[in-house]
């Protein structure tokens, strides 16, 4: 697995988190990890944006690259033709992923939004980029009530794409989850037909960087590094 694709359900349910979890196991392990932002929205130029909050989190040894950056806070088509700029391309997304491939042990892609949002006049969507690249997605979840049907919805799209579904890693776990929550933690994989492979508590971003990556491995299973068991 050189390259996993980082997708949602959805916006604001954590994927950088998870994506900085991932990639803090995965140095601690010994591998080389560089980190790939295709579009990044909502963000001015010279602000920090996703790939910087990885970094701060996971590590400074961390590979960072962002291919385009867009003001407005939407979709990246949306973005990129508000701003008048070049959308971003899945073939590009790929060959950036690929290149990366060739000097770094695992290549994380942090989507934007869920898994077909659009990136480009041409609906192209994160879902070619992988197929391209024949990556697995791993799907970012929230905890809480709504969540097995996106999830379920998500795992259906990359179904029919014939994309694999890794697992599902829930964003931002509350430290006392409500019974929806409790009950979605054996739900999910259900729903996504593919394994729980985590659950970040929320406010996991808020720690200190040595903090998250003492941490990191405790909220992810084996498959990505961690040595979380089963609740």
């Amino acid at each position: 697995m050189s390259v996993l694709m980082v997708s949602g359900t959805g916006t604001e349910i954590g994927k950088t988190v998870v994506t900085a979890a991932v990639a803090a196991v995965a140095v601690a392990s010994g591998r080389s990890v560089a980190v790939l932002k295709p579009a990044q929205t909502g963000v001015a130029p010279g602000e920090p944006g996703d790939v910087l909050e990885v970094r701060r989190l996971a590590g400074e040894t961390v590979t960072g690259l962002e291919l385009a950056r867009f003001p407005d806070p939407l979709a990246p088509d949306t973005a990129a033709r508000r701003a008048g700029l070049t959308p971003v391309r899945p073939e590009q997304i790929a060959e950036a992923a690929e290149k990366l491939a060739t000097e770094h042990d695992l290549v994380l892609v942090e989507g934007a939004g869920g898994l077909l949002v659009r990136f480009d006049d041409r609906g192209a969507t994160l879902a070619d980029a992988a197929r391209l690249l024949g990556a697995p997605v791993l799907v970012v979840a929230p905890a809480g009530l709504g969540t097995l049907n996106s999830t379920a919805l998500t795992s259906e799209a990359l179904r029919t794409r014939g994309l694999k579904c890794l697992g599902v890693v829930v964003g931002s776990m509350p430290a006392e989850p409500d019974l929806a929550a409790r009950c979605n933690l054996d739900d999910l994989p259900v729903a996504a037909d593919a394994p729980l492979l985590g659950a970040v508590p929320a406010g996991a971003g808020a720690l200190a960087p040595a903090e998250f990556r003492a941490r990191a491995a405790s909220w992810l299973t084996a498959e990505l590094g961690g040595n979380r068991t089963a609740d």
